[in-house]
């Protein structure tokens, strides 16, 4: 599976930093998911259950109080005021 560089940062630090294969969160259009290749764009994150699917096929799920999500073409960034596992 293809993977690419994922960042949750927060004020107090990074909660992730590290390959993903998806990132599945709730910005103002709804739900959506990015994978390796998405387009780039930049949206609000509404406050939702975050979910990230690692390379090994593992899941982790966290949640945020929203934030701003950007893509590009190689990595993601999630910045969010609150994030916990």
């Amino acid at each position: 599976m293809n993977t690419y560089l994922l960042t949750v940062s927060t004020p107090d630090g990074n909660a992730f930093e590290g390959e993903a294969v998806s990132l599945s969160v709730r910005g103002v259009e709804g739900e959506l998911a990015v994978m390796a290749g998405h387009i780039p764009f930049v949206t609000t994150v509404c406050p939702c259950d975050c979910r990230i699917e690692l390379p090994d096929g593992t899941e982790k799920t966290g949640h945020t109080d929203g934030g701003i999500l950007t893509v590009s073409g190689t990595s993601a960034t999630l910045l969010a005021g609150r994030f916990t596992w």
